[in-house]
């Protein structure tokens, strides 16, 4: 009996706690989503596979002497300790695969959809300046400049992003701002109709717009080359995310590196996921979670995101007044980087007003947009800070 004791004590059985129950039906809620509703499931399901092995209380996880943590957990304990450095080289090889699947035709064909991918930008500076006045708020600093940044990236919805910016700016809450990026991004379909049958009338969000004009092999080369040059001599800090981007992009388009493109696109780019979300995972554990701090960042994501769909859509009904070539105002909710749902949600609530409606060539234009803006504002937030 005193064996049985002993090995019980030194089990996780027992030395897990309330809230690491709850992190726990967290992660099987993330593996349901991912698995039985198809929400992000690339993502959600490593995620939620890296919230119940950090939260099953691994002998060594969270131990301060790096050495002990990788004898006693393995690649698990080394995902962790070493989760933010994995967060600066991970999200640049996500982006070179984003890059070479990107389809840059109906923005060069319609260069004024870059508008509407600024516009949804407002959210990110909504949840930057949302968290400094929350310190105003409450009397004391709850969120210092830098974590108030990494906040505002979560209200972009780009996972990657919003994890190479907290990873250099503020690794303490790179979990947490993570995963809500990425919640947001599944949840897109549950919160982007309703602001968007809101804001427009239903005559609006049947206006069929016409196909876009077809865009030569020398505009997709030259638009990626000279992006890529003038968002790196102006936002520097931007290089690591916009440079792999391009670089993809210029992979896919020149036709001449098959292999290299079909890499970047499936084998790098799977492998950086599952290894990048199941850090974003093991950092989820019950001590780092349970905070009131953490309800204010899914608060302050949240009002952003609203405000980045409504703000798209508000832009594109400027556009209408004082442009002789009409948007469909749907199309703007797609300025937001959660791609390729928002430009998926635009489509759908489209085609319900007007079944011939088709929209989502249209709405890849602000969604791609929106993936540049929200990297180019990381870059100013890492750059000024």
């Amino acid at each position: 009996m005193s064996d049985l004791r002993d090995f019980l004590s030194a089990s996780s059985i027992t030395n897990i706690d309330w809230r690491n129950g709850v992190m726990l039906c967290v992660g099987l809620v993330f593996v349901y989503a991912a698995i039985r509703r198809g929400w992000e499931p690339y993502q959600l399901l490593p995620i939620g596979i890296g919230i119940l092995i950090a939260n099953m209380n691994l002998i060594g996880l969270s131990n301060a002497d790096v050495s002990a943590t990788e004898q006693q957990s393995g690649i698990i304990g080394f995902l962790y300790n070493f989760g933010p450095n994995l967060a600066n080289v991970l999200p640049p090889l996500i982006f070179l695969g984003l890059g070479a699947m990107t389809d840059f035709g109906p923005l060069i064909a319609n260069p004024k959809l870059l508008l509407l991918g600024v516009a949804a930008a407002a959210g990110t500076f909504l949840a930057f300046w949302g968290a400094l006045i929350v310190n105003l708020i409450n009397g004391s600093e709850v969120f210092n400049l830098h974590q108030a940044a990494s906040i505002g990236l979560v209200g972009s919805a780009d996972g990657p992003t919003t994890i190479f910016t907290a990873a250099k700016l503020s690794p303490e809450i790179l979990g947490i701002t993570a995963v809500v990026a990425y919640m947001f991004v599944a949840a897109a379909p549950v919160i982007q109709p309703p602001i968007m049958r809101l804001l427009t009338t239903r005559k609006e969000r049947a206006m069929v717009m016409e196909a876009p004009r077809e865009v030569s092999k020398t505009e997709k080369l030259l638009f990626p080359a000279l992006a890529m040059v003038l968002i790196v001599l102006f936002v520097p800090q931007a290089a690591a995310l916009v440079a792999m981007f391009m670089m993809g992009n210029l992979f896919r388009e020149s036709g001449v590196v098959p292999r290299i493109t079909q890499a970047a696109t499936n084998e790098l780019f799977n492998i950086a996921t599952i290894f990048l979300m199941l850090a974003v995972g093991t950092r989820l554990s019950a001590e780092a979670v349970f905070s009131w701090h953490t309800l204010i960042i899914f608060a302050l994501g949240l009002l952003a995101f609203v405000f980045a769909t409504a703000g798209g859509v508000i832009c594109a009904k400027v556009m209408n007044l004082i442009s002789r070539e009409k948007i469909n105002p749907l199309v703007g909710a797609a300025g937001i980087s959660a791609a390729p749902n928002a430009a998926r949600v635009v489509q759908k609530v489209g085609q319900e007003a007007n079944p011939n409606n088709f929209l989502l060539a249209h709405a890849t234009g602000p969604n791609v947009a929106g993936i540049v803006g929200s990297v180019v504002v990381a870059g100013v937030f890492i750059a000024g800070l």
